[in-house]
Parts: structure tokens; C-alpha cells; sequence
């Protein structure tokens, strides 16, 4: 593992090695790791020198631990690594190389990092990770503002998606926001999603249905929740924490939605920040929303519909109305839909897995009435 020099291993005193729980389950051994041989990895990062108004977040990993290696184990089969803490660098931007280089060697070798932070902007060094591999990806953030930022202002939390979206070779196919707060985001943030054609959820469009979020975070390749996201009540660790949000239950159920995704390989949880005392309830969260995301994870099926073609119906939608003929499949087993998008016959190939897009019933019941699903629309003109 060429990654040792870059990770302080965890203090094993934290875990309870127990017969049962995770941190029995769990492997501390980074000095003779072979990362092929796990499944998924844990990697705290201690790094919040370019946190907005939640300094203190650098130290959430320790203290997620203490909670997370408490619960009980989930699919004993898999196997997970605990690789410690990422050592951060001399400047913030030492850390997002340092985090992008780990993040990379362990996608190269198909583990899944649970990224936990720290602040938010490591969002941007995970997405440079993906620089290495050359793959253009969808990166979903379950956030109650977009963080966009202002172009000629260095990188922060609250100002780290900018980089994404203008960054040169592009790897960025689709950027899409679940639970933004309409008094936290701008016209010109709205109409700027608008023009890219991003997909961005309102928080009450998504608590109306919690299940309408899932074939959005199913088409994600990178997932990054900001802890904001959370209400007070419930996620009170947080220095930037707001009256709304999702309830602990939604974020675990989002966490799942995630795990289960098979294109999703790599998520972040931030801004946890144990500096503002809850007598460990935020951190119980986080334990268990991860706990979450390991058990969708245990129980992915391999739904990649272009080459399990024999578990899925086709079904062929056409109308006066709307020009082109809608191709939309569904999974016999698990009830899951994916609208196919035809592309120019001059497309580069790498667009060709974004072809492929998760949805729901709705946007089939959408099209049998003569009405065009909007994510449908937006990945075709992102692919013409």
C-alpha cells in the first residue's frame, strides 16, 4: 500500500473489540494492508483551515469513532478498513494533494472511501481524485445551500463547488444539490444551476417523498453531506446548524440510498464539529448514518442495466406531444427505473455510462401523459 506515508493509524483504545459490534469487525492493520482485499475503507481528515464559521470540525473523526465502533456488525462478510487519519499537510492545499493522491489509490483498487471530515471544501480534493483515473463523474451534495462561492476567491466550505464545475481537464458530467433551502440560495445560484443543467431538490420537495431522492443519490458516482443538511434538533454539533432541515431518520435513510447505490464510490460526511457539546448526540448520528451507508452497501445487486439486460422489462413511450420516443427499463427484482438517453453518434465514449439514468414511476406515469421528465431533458442537452 503506497498510501502508509500520508496516515496516522487510529487509536485502537477507541474501538470496543467485542464479538458482535464494529470494531471487532473492523481492521486497524494499515502496515500490511492489501487494499484489494477490502471492500470499503474509513479515512478521518483532521482539516478545517478553510472552514466558514465552524472551526473545530477538524477533530470529528476521533470522536465519530468512539460512537461508531459501539454499534453492532453489519454484514460480518464485508470487509473494512480503518485506514486512521489522513496527516494534514503545511497548507490546506498540501492536504486536498495528500487526500486526493489516498483517495485515488483507493479507487484504483475498487475500495469505497467513507470520507469523515472535517470541513466541506474536501469535497473538491475527493473530486480531484478522480483526475487520476480520468473518469467523468456526477457528484450529488446533500446541503442546504449550494456553496458555490465567487470564482476569484479562494476555496472554503461554503465556496468549493465553483472549483468543481470550472475546473480544466472537466471530469464533471452532472452536479445535483438534494435539500437546499430556498432563503440560503440566490436567483443568480438558481439561474446558474438552471443554465448548466444541474438538478438541484428543494428541501421540501424532498421530505414530501423521501423516496424521490433515491434514484437521484443512485446516480451519483461522489456523495458529500454537509451535516448542515441536518436540523438543530437533531444534529446540534455544528456551528453553522439551522431551525430546518432533514430529521436524523431522513439522513440515515439518504445515507442507505447511497450505500445501495452500485455507481456511488465514494462519500464524505462533514462538518461535524464535537467543540459544541450535545452530550454525543450529533456524533450518534453520524455513527449510525454511516452504519447505514455500510448496510445499503452489504446489500448492492449489481443493477447495471446495459449488461444484466435479462432482469429488466423495456417499455416504449410515444406521443404526438413529444417528438422522440421515450425508452424507459425497469429492474423485475428490486422495482427500480432508469430512463435510456440517446446520444449523438459523434459522442466520446466516456459519456457513454452517463447514458444509462436512474429515475422513479413518476417520470414513466410523466411521460404517459404526454409530459417530458425534466431529468430527462437535462441529461440529453448535457449530451448534445
Amino acid at each position: 500500500m503506497q498510501i502508509r506515508s500520508f496516515l496516522k493509524p487510529v487509536n485502537k483504545e477507541k474501538a470496543q473489540f467485542l464479538e458482535g459490534f464494529l470494531g471487532n469487525q473492523i481492521d486497524f492493520n494499515i502496515e500490511n494492508a492489501d487494499l484489494k482485499s477490502y471492500s470499503l475503507a474509513i479515512l478521518g481528515v483532521p482539516e478545517d483551515r478553510n472552514s466558514i464559521g465552524n472551526k473545530g470540525c477538524d477533530k470529528g473523526a476521533d470522536e465519530f469513532r468512539e460512537y461508531f465502533y459501539q454499534l453492532t456488525t453489519v454484514h460480518s462478510n464485508l470487509q473494512i478498513i480503518d485506514l486512521g487519519n489522513l496527516i494534514p499537510g503545511k497548507t490546506v492545499d498540501d492536504t486536498y494533494i495528500g487526500l486526493a493522491i489516498v483517495l485515488a489509490e483507493l479507487l484504483e483498487n475498487k475500495v469505497v472511501p467513507i470520507i469523515i471530515g472535517g470541513s466541506q471544501d474536501l469535497t473538491f480534493a475527493n473530486f480531484k481524485a478522480y483526475e487520476k483515473l480520468e473518469q467523468v463523474i456526477n457528484v450529488v451534495t446533500i446541503d442546504p445551500s449550494f456553496d458555490i462561492g465567487d470564482v476569484g476567491e479562494p476555496i472554503t466550505s461554503n465556496g468549493y463547488v465553483n472549483k468543481i464545475i470550472l475546473h480544466q481537464p472537466s471530469y464533471l458530467f452532472n452536479f445535483s444539490n438534494l435539500g437546499y433551502q430556498s432563503y440560503f440560495v440566490t436567483q443568480e445560484e438558481r439561474n446558474l444551476m438552471d443554465k448548466l443543467h444541474f438538478d438541484c431538490t428543494r428541501l421540501g420537495e424532498i421530505k414530501a417523498d423521501l423516496k424521490e431522492a433515491e434514484p437521484i443519490i443512485r446516480n451519483a458516482d461522489l456523495v458529500s453531506f454537509d451535516l448542515s443538511a441536518i436540523r438543530n434538533s437533531d444534529a446540534p454539533a455544528n456551528k453553522n446548524v439551522t431551525p430546518n432541515g432533514f430529521y436524523g431518520e431522513d439522513a440515515c435513510a439518504l445515507a442507505r440510498y447511497a450505500g445501495i447505490s452500485d455507481k456511488v464510490s465514494s462519500i464524505g460526511f462533514y462538518e461535524f464539529n464535537p467543540l459544541v457539546k450535545d452530550f454525543g448526540q450529533t456524533a450518534f448520528l453520524l455513527a449510525q448514518m454511516v452504519w447505514y451507508f455500510i448496510e445499503g452497501f452489504g446489500h448492492r445487486k449489481g443493477e447495471i442495466p446495459e449488461i444484466n439486460k435479462n432482469n429488466y422489462l423495456k417499455y416504449r413511450v410515444n406521443s404526438d406531444k413529444n417528438e422522440r420516443e421515450l425508452i424507459f427499463l425497469k429492474n423485475v427484482k428490486t422495482d427500480r427505473w432508469w430512463m435510456d438517453i440517446p446520444h449523438p453518434k459523434n459522442d466520446v465514449l466516456k459519456f457513454k455510462r452517463h447514458q444509462m439514468v436512474p429515475c422513479s414511476y413518476s417520470d414513466y406515469v410523466l411521460a404517459c401523459n404526454d409530459e417530458m421528465p425534466e431529468r430527462w431533458i437535462k441529461t440529453f442537452q448535457k449530451l448534445i
